[in-house]
């Protein structure tokens, strides 16, 4: 689909929840063919190879000034592949199954890693600059700026290879890596569900595991069990490679583990990562074994059907949120909590930033996109007009927020956000909405319901997401050694969902094939942990806010404004937290625990 075409696309109305928006993308790009996009990637080919043989060699040798110099060159230069690639990947997430946005997308891709290639020694030269002559470079105010980004390049240094190959595995990543990915984001679009004589996308059919009917949610539930089943063969195909590409990937770089080239690019050590997924594998029985115990007395059965896990409640209202209702919640959440967020929150409504509706062939999920600072982030939902739609929406602004405050104030390079505190702002977000509804709401049972609901959302975050990270690693280090058969693949998951949400949640035998529509584990192995990271931290952070400390808000914006430019333990110094210490996520558990206290005494 061309820019052209989604520029004349309007607003969808679906299931009456009103008009939903979708993004106009030419803030990025006129079109696919334009004078605009066609000089981006003549400036990129041109100043690659300039700054190729401008600095290749020189680097090391360079002075403060010189090197300043080069480095703000570089940026502009990736700024404009950041914009290039971002205008593709928004094209192809609107829908996947379009014939052009598919090729469009593999053109870039092929493109940038071409032109690309010529940046590849910079990085490399830049990492072999000795300590002692760096620290002296760094006494230049303007360099220093660039201090952590630097620093975190320089991370890589024990575990980068030489030029050629280098260059041979990024050349290589379009037949390798990226077309697994792209293979497998075609298929789950691709794929149709079963259900009353119609055939619906994954966010249709998952969406209806939430349904008050436990009929439909049953029928549903078999249904995406059925199709990811006959599918299975594949899926398991692509996880295989991808996991044994990254395990010669990690061998080659001699990395000790799967998951220390992760936890580098976090910028967090491994030590902090297992401490965080002990605290929560140790808290399962005190937190989703108990809820789910507690969830299935409501519905009167012993257990709860795997389908019933995310059921609403029986005292719930079948309440729909329209988009003016959530637009208007979640505006106002913000907006309450500091006008000059709720500022930035309107522009991502008004200025047509974001993409609601539920479409055919639409990428699944949700994502807020950073793009480029000279531009803004975009946001992807799959609207249906649930609760969890609008906490979803909140937390996606979250991210929007963070993107757009650290790219105005930090610019391209310093504003990419670690995952350590990447799910800092939308986890807030969602926390503060949840607040504002719940104080809003006078009706008891309602609110236990929400209470309820957030204490799902919150496992969701944390439980499930440590399991998923579990699994994961369970899957990387079996394949290190062969290929790991369907069978294995699914006892795995079986065994690890099991662990993680106990004996009150009943799992028939289609429930292992689930594993296979998550798409964290294909695009980003090991990404999950950082849901957990940010949910507890939080956590802690949210108790902060409650206790009222003298300008938070303030030194919130601030956080978020610093985007990469700090690192966590700096930026968490204003609000006395430090998540390395061993006690730390044990206070953002003990805030999921008191929720379930408070409905155990509810009752």
């Amino acid at each position: 689909m061309t820019t052209k075409t989604n520029s004349n696309m309007r607003s969808k109305n679906i299931n009456n929840l009103g008009k939903l928006p979708v993004w106009n993308l030419k803030d990025l790009y006129d079109s696919t063919k334009g004078k605009k996009i066609s000089s981006d990637l003549n400036f990129i080919v041109k100043a690659a190879k300039k700054f190729e043989k401008k600095y290749e060699g020189k680097i090391k040798n360079l002075n403060s000034d010189k090197l300043l110099k080069a480095i703000i060159e570089l940026e502009k230069i990736d700024e404009k592949i950041d914009r290039v690639m971002s205008y593709a990947h928004l094209l192809n997430a609107e829908n996947i199954e379009n014939e052009k946005n598919k090729i469009f997308f593999q053109q870039m891709q092929e493109k940038i890693t071409k032109y690309s290639s010529s940046l590849i020694f910079f990085s490399l030269e830049l990492n072999n600059i000795e300590n002692k002559k760096l620290k002296k470079l760094l006494k230049n105010k303007k360099l220093k700026k660039f201090e952590t980004w630097i620093a975190n390049a320089r991370t890589f240094k024990p575990h980068q290879l030489n030029k050629k190959l280098e260059k041979l595995l990024q050349d290589k990543s379009i037949t390798s890596t990226n077309a697994w990915i792209r293979l497998f984001d075609e298929i789950i679009a691709s794929l149709n569900f079963p259900f009353k004589k119609q055939k619906l996308s994954s966010a249709e059919i998952l969406n209806l595991l939430s349904d008050n009917n436990p009929l439909i949610r049953r029928e549903a539930a078999k249904s995406i069990g059925t199709v990811l089943g006959q599918n299975v063969k594949i899926f398991a195909t692509i996880t295989n490679t991808l996991a044994k590409d990254k395990s010669i990937n990690d061998e080659w770089r001699k990395y000790p583990n799967p998951i220390r080239s992760r936890n580098l690019s976090n910028v967090v050590e491994d030590e902090v990562v297992e401490a965080l997924s002990h605290a929560v594998t140790s808290a399962y029985s005190n937190l989703s074994h108990r809820y789910y115990a507690m969830k299935a007395k409501w519905f009167g059965v012993k257990s709860l059907k795997y389908w019933d896990r995310n059921a609403p409640l029986p005292f719930q209202s079948n309440k729909q949120f329209t988009w003016n209702k959530a637009k208007k919640i979640v505006n106002n959440s913000y907006s309450s909590f500091n006008p000059h967020i709720g500022k930035i929150v309107k522009k991502f409504f008004d200025e047509s930033w974001i993409h609601a509706p539920v479409i055919k062939g639409k990428s699944p999920g949700a994502f807020s996109a950073s793009t480029v600072p000279s531009v803004h982030p975009y946001i992807l939902v799959n609207y249906q007009g649930k609760i969890r739609d609008v906490s979803t929406l909140a937390h996606e602004l979250g991210h929007g927020i963070h993107q757009y405050l650290a790219g105005k104030k930090q610019g391209h390079f310093n504003a990419s956000t670690p995952l350590t505190l990447a799910e800092t702002a939308s986890v807030f977000g969602e926390m503060l909405t949840f607040k504002s509804i719940l104080t809003n709401e006078s009706d008891p049972k309602e609110k236990k319901a929400l209470l309820a609901n957030k204490v799902e959302d919150m496992l969701n975050t944390v439980v499930r997401q440590i399991a998923f990270f579990e699994f994961e690693k369970k899957i990387h280090e079996k394949r290190k050694n062969s290929e790991l058969s369907v069978k294995e693949i699914c006892s795995i998951w079986v065994e690890t969902q099991k662990e993680s949400l106990g004996p009150s949640i009943n799992f028939e035998d289609e429930y292992k094939y689930y594993w296979t529509y998550i798409p964290h584990f294909i695009h980003s192995p090991f990404y999950v942990y950082a849901y957990a990271f940010g949910d507890c931290l939080v956590n802690s952070l949210y108790a902060v806010y409650q206790d009222g400390l003298e300008k938070f808000d303030e030194k919130y914006i601030q956080l978020l404004e610093a985007g990469g430019s700090m690192r966590y333990r700096e930026l968490l110094k204003p609000f006395n937290l430090d998540p390395s210490q061993p006690d730390f996520w044990q206070k953002g558990i003990s805030v999921i625990e008191s929720f379930i206290d408070q409905l155990n005494e509810i009752g």
